[in-house]
């Protein structure tokens, strides 16, 4: 596993400042459930600090210590509170049952099996209603693309998605080539999958 804690560590806005372009529309969306949102691995806090923004309640949970402290300046700056949780979400469930009417997961690049915790935990952790939000790095052999990582059991699929979260209904699918502009380390053409279900 990436020792995420050095990453963080070693430059700021690792994926840039602003919010994940997908976040964005579909939170802006005029059927969008609104609060309060839960964001798993949220990194250095750029999408669940905007979302705060919207007047949104957030809550974030990020496995690195160094990333949660930047996110939290982030929310200072801001002045705004998100309520930030530094755990592994292969450990962490929601306290008391609590559930949220939209969970966003964002470019939580990782092996099968902890794709497969992160996807039912963030089914589970849905109000009926409520929407799944996902961005990830795709599958796309023989796609010639500057973005994502070379080893393809961390890459995504719309197939997969669904098949891990059968109690969501499809608002939105897409399986692809994009163009991201995202700090750093998302500058370029890209394979991508951007998925959003709504819990029944």
């Amino acid at each position: 596993m990436p020792d995420w804690d050095a990453k963080y560590a070693a430059r700021d806005d690792l994926f840039g400042a602003a919010p994940n372009d997908y976040v964005r529309c579909m939170a802006t969306r005029s059927d969008f459930p609104g609060g309060p949102v839960l964001c798993l691995a949220d990194g250095d806090g750029r999408n669940g600090t905007w979302l705060a923004s919207l007047g949104l309640e957030v809550t974030a949970v990020d496995i690195s210590r160094v990333a949660t402290q930047k996110a939290r300046r982030r929310d200072t700056a801001a002045g705004l509170q998100v309520d930030r949780i530094t755990a592994d979400i292969l450990e962490w469930t929601p306290p008391g049952g609590q559930r949220w009417n939209a969970v966003f997961l964002i470019y939580l690049q990782s092996d099968p099996g902890t794709r497969q915790c992160a996807l039912q935990l963030a089914s589970n952790a849905l109000r009926p209603g409520g929407w799944l939000v996902i961005e990830a790095f795709a599958r796309g052999a023989g796609l010639e693309v500057a973005l994502g990582p070379r080893d393809g059991s961390v890459l995504y699929s719309l197939e997969e998605i669904e098949r891990l979260t059968p109690d969501l209904t499809a608002l939105d699918a897409f399986e692809g080539r994009t163009r991201l502009d995202e700090g750093d380390r998302h500058q370029g053409l890209a394979q991508v999958v951007r998925y959003t279900g709504r819990r029944r």
